[in-house]
């Protein structure tokens, strides 16, 4: 029987890959102008960027404990293996929640097949992952397969990203007060990435091409071979940047495929519109 791999909404994968690969997604909760909405079924991204734009601050929560149950439940009573892979757990409690709804299922279902793997990730690169491993159980490959695949690409994987105003990571507790302000004063645009699964700065940038350009060079010192790669970039409702760099990307590197999303309510409320992020190997996981 195929492993059923499940995912929460911070992945940022396209539906057309969620349905074709018939992936599970459960939805984080973003709370926003006193309502609280479920990430990309209730609220969809760009209609939390405009509220952000028109100066909403919005908060967002773990996926519910009795979802997790419920959801995983569903296949353990069947005798289905499942992977649930999570959101990062230094940005999330999900995982943590997750392991411990698991522990439960296993008590009233021994037999159960189903694991919590820590993606240490966000948004399309944990969506990566998460693509990877569908791709691995729509071939009938096992849960063991899958998830030392999963360590494999997790230790791979490379995450860099600027944002366009640093007022939304001010509003996050990212920056100082001072340091939004005079970033915005002066253009900064911080080049930031991702590591054990927090975010850290990297250096600063005056100019969204330049951040842009200063990404391209971090990806060559940091990956090797890129043909077998599928690449990935998100963005805070700014398709027109994404392309931008996936146009520079191309005239840089060989490329497999590179996959665009929006960066949903989960990491977007955090990031603010116009962050755009970069998503790749370090080197290849995929023969």
């Amino acid at each position: 029987m195929k492993v059923k791999i499940i995912a929460d909404s911070g992945c940022d994968l396209p539906k057309q890959i969620l349905d074709n690969l018939n992936i599970e997604m459960m939805p984080l909760i973003v709370q926003a102008d006193g309502e609280e909405f479920l990430d990309r079924k209730t609220i969809e991204p760009v209609q939390l960027y405009n509220k952000m734009r028109n100066g909403s601050a919005p908060k967002t929560a773990q996926v519910s404990p009795l979802t997790i149950k419920e959801t995983i439940s569903t296949y353990a009573k069947e005798n289905i293996p499942v992977i649930y892979i999570t959101l990062s757990s230094g940005l999330s409690g999900t995982y943590q929640t997750a392991v411990l709804m698991n522990e439960e299922i296993k008590e009233e279902f021994p037999e159960a097949q189903s694991a919590i793997f820590d993606s240490l990730g966000a948004s399309l690169g944990y969506g990566l992952m998460v693509y990877e491993a569908a791709l691995l159980a729509e071939k009938g490959e096992s849960i063991e397969t899958i998830l030392s695949m999963l360590e494999q690409f997790r230790d791979s994987l490379q995450y860099i990203f600027t944002v366009d105003d640093l007022e939304y990571l001010f509003r996050g507790g990212r920056v100082s007060k001072t340091a939004a302000f005079m970033g915005s004063l002066l253009k900064i645009k911080p080049v930031l990435h991702m590591k054990d699964g927090k975010l850290f700065p990297l250096e600063k940038v005056r100019g969204r091409k330049k951040s842009f350009s200063r990404m391209l060079e971090l990806m060559k010192e940091r990956t090797g071979d890129t043909s077998k790669m599928t690449i990935a970039i998100s963005h805070g409702d700014d398709i027109e940047s994404a392309n931008l760099l996936k146009e520079m990307i191309k005239d840089e590197f060989k490329t497999n495929e590179i996959i665009i999303n929006m960066i949903g309510g989960a990491v977007g409320a955090h990031a603010g519109p116009g962050t755009v992020a970069l998503f790749f190997l370090s080197k290849p996981v995929r023969s």
